[in-house]
């Protein structure tokens, strides 16, 4: 769709372990926590945190929305790197600085249904995606559930962006190539991947 751009290798190695180092004190901070359904409760497969002034979260009682805080400890979430802020720069063509860095880190046999990010208010602001870790295989459709879809392999370092007429297209996660990456060394047993997820929450 107009709007969908993919960047591969957009990170280098070096800009890749970078980018985990800031990712090992974020977690430090602010750990990864298993979001919740709204409703039904049912867990995700994915572990989340965030960095940056909000946070994306769900729960059965409040579904999802955005908060300052972290939903287990209560602190604020830590800043968004400087590196995040840059790669908005690069790749958003939007003037204003994103609200929220969504990471999700996804267990060997973790995958994300179908869906479209539509929790924020500014729909001018695209969403970036950046990729570490293990290959996940990546699906976007268009802005219909049931319309064609399209994947692509998505590598450690590469980089998606979603905006204009893709901005709402349905996307997920298929399945990660589980042992497709040695990124992380010792830090996260069992690997995995880790997508970071930048959007503007508010409109400016």
């Amino acid at each position: 769709m107009p709007g969908c751009r993919y960047v591969p290798g957009f990170l280098d190695r070096s800009a890749q372990h970078d980018l985990v180092a800031a990712l090992r004190g974020i977690v430090a901070e602010a750990p990864f926590f298993t979001p919740r359904m709204p409703r039904t409760g049912k867990p995700f497969s994915v572990a989340m945190t965030n960095c940056g002034p909000l946070g994306w979260v769900s729960d059965r009682e409040g579904g999802y929305r955005y908060q300052a805080s972290h939903p287990e400890t209560d602190r604020p979430w830590p800043p968004m790197p400087d590196m995040l802020l840059e790669a908005w720069r690069l790749l958003s063509a939007y003037p204003h600085p994103p609200e929220a860095c969504l990471v999700n880190h996804y267990r060997p046999a973790a995958k994300m249904g179908l869906h479209r990010d539509e929790d924020e208010e500014d729909f001018a602001a695209p969403v970036l995606s950046l990729s570490l870790g293990d290959t996940a295989v990546f699906r976007v459709g268009g802005t219909t559930r049931k319309g064609p879809t399209r994947s692509v392999k998505l590598e450690s370092g590469d980089a998606v962006v979603l905006g204009g007429d893709s901005r709402l297209a349905y996307h997920g996660v298929d399945r990660i190539l589980a042992g497709s990456s040695t990124l992380f060394g010792d830090w996260l047993p069992g690997g995995g991947r880790i997508n970071l997820t930048l959007r503007r929450v508010t409109r400016p």
